[in-house]
C-alpha cells in the first residue's frame, strides 16, 4: 500500500492526542494551576484535531469529508468521525469545568476517556477489517494502535503536566505496546498474500492453464490502483526502518524514563522521550502501510 504522509501523520498525532485525553479523563495527575490545565487540555485536543484534519488531505475532495458521517451503519471511517467529534466536545466541556471550578468531574472524564478509546479503536478497525490486506486483518491491529496511543499520550501528559506520575507506568505502557507490535510483525510476516493462498492464478481463475504472469499492463501510465495499492519496499530498507522505529519509538523513551525515575530529573525530560517516540512511530506507521500487500496487486504481477 502507498504510505500517504497525511494518513501517517493523522494516525500518529491523533493517537497521541487521544491517548492524552484518555489518561486525563481517567484522572492523570496534572499541576493544579489553571494555565497548566489549559495548556495540557489544548495540546491533547489540538493533536487529535490536527490529526483528523490531516486525514482529509488524502481525500479526493476534502470539502466533502463531512458527508462520510452519514455512513455510520456500514463504515468504520464514519464511526471514527462521529466518535472523534463527540469525544472532543465532551473533553472540551470537561477541561472547561476543570478550569472554572478547579474540580475534575470523574463521570464526565470517564465518558470522555471512553470516547477516546472508541475513537482509536474505530481508527484501527478501518484497516483491521480489510480481508484484502491480510497483514492488517487481525485483532492485533487495534491492540497496537491503542498501545501506542497510550504510550505516546502518557509521555506527553507527564512531560506537560509537570511530572507527577511514576515513570514505571510509562515504561510498562511503552514496553507492552512494542511487545504487541512484535507479535503483529511476526504474524504479518506469515500473512502475506501467498501465505493465504492468494496468487495471480487464483485472482484470474486461470490457474488450470498453468502459471500466470503479467505480459503487459492494460494501460500505459499509472492509475489509482497502482498509485495507492501497489507499493514495493526492499527488505534491507524495511529492516533499517524497523530498527529505527524500535530505537526511537521504544528504547530511547524507556531509557529516558528510567534515567528520570532513578535520578529525580525534571519531568520535562519526558518531552524528549515523547518527541523520540513520535519520530519512531512515524517510521513504524510508514512501514505499516508500505509493507502491506493488497489483493489487487495480484493483477499487476505481484507474488
Amino acid at each position: 500500500m502507498h504510505p500517504a504522509v497525511s494518513v501517517i501523520f493523522f494516525t500518529v498525532t491523533s493517537g497521541a492526542g487521544l491517548g492524552m485525553i484518555f489518561l486525563l479523563g481517567l484522572g492523570f495527575p496534572v499541576d493544579a494551576s489553571a494555565a497548566r490545565v489549559f495548556f495540557v487540555g489544548v495540546v491533547g485536543g489540538g493533536l487529535a484535531v490536527a490529526g483528523l484534519l490531516a486525514s482529509t488531505f488524502h481525500l479526493g475532495h476534502p470539502e466533502r469529508a463531512w458527508r462520510a458521517l452519514s455512513q455510520w451503519r456500514s463504515s468504520w471511517l464514519s464511526r471514527e468521525g462521529i466518535a472523534a467529534i463527540a469525544t472532543l466536545i465532551l473533553f472540551g466541556i470537561y477541561v472547561l469545568i476543570w478550569l472554572v471550578t478547579g474540580t475534575r468531574y470523574s463521570v464526565l472524564g470517564l465518558v470522555a476517556a471512553l470516547g477516546a478509546a472508541v475513537t482509536v479503536f474505530t481508527t484501527a478497525m478501518i484497516y483491521a477489517q480489510l480481508k484484502t490486506v491480510p497483514q492488517w486483518n487481525s485483532w492485533l491491529t487495534p491492540l497496537v494502535y491503542g498501545g501506542f496511543a497510550l504510550g505516546s499520550g502518557w509521555l506527553l501528559a507527564s512531560g506537560l503536566g509537570t511530572h507527577q506520575a511514576p515513570e514505571i507506568w510509562g515504561i510498562a505502557l511503552i514496553a507492552l505496546a512494542w511487545a504487541a507490535k512484535w507479535f503483529w510483525w511476526v504474524r504479518a510476516s506469515r500473512s502475506r498474500l501467498s501465505d493465504t493462498g492468494s496468487t495471480p492464478e487464483t485472482a484470474t481463475g486461470l490457474g488450470f492453464i498453468g502459471n500466470v504472469r503479467l505480459l503487459e499492463r492494460p494501460h500505459t501510465g499509472e492509475n489509482y490502483l497502482t498509485k495507492e495499492m501497489v507499493h514495493r519496499i526492499g527488505r534491507k530498507h524495511a529492516s533499517r526502518l524497523r530498527m529505527l522505529a524500535l530505537v526511537f519509538g521504544g528504547i530511547v523513551p524507556i531509557a529516558v524514563l528510567a534515567i528520570v525515575g532513578l535520578s529525580g530529573a525534571p519531568g520535562l525530560f519526558n518531552l524528549v522521550a515523547a518527541v523520540s517516540m513520535i519520530l519512531g512511530l512515524l517510521a513504524e506507521r510508514w512501514l505499516f502501510f508500505a509493507e502491506a500487500e493488497h489483493a489487487v496487486s495480484l493483477y499487476y504481477g505481484h507474488r
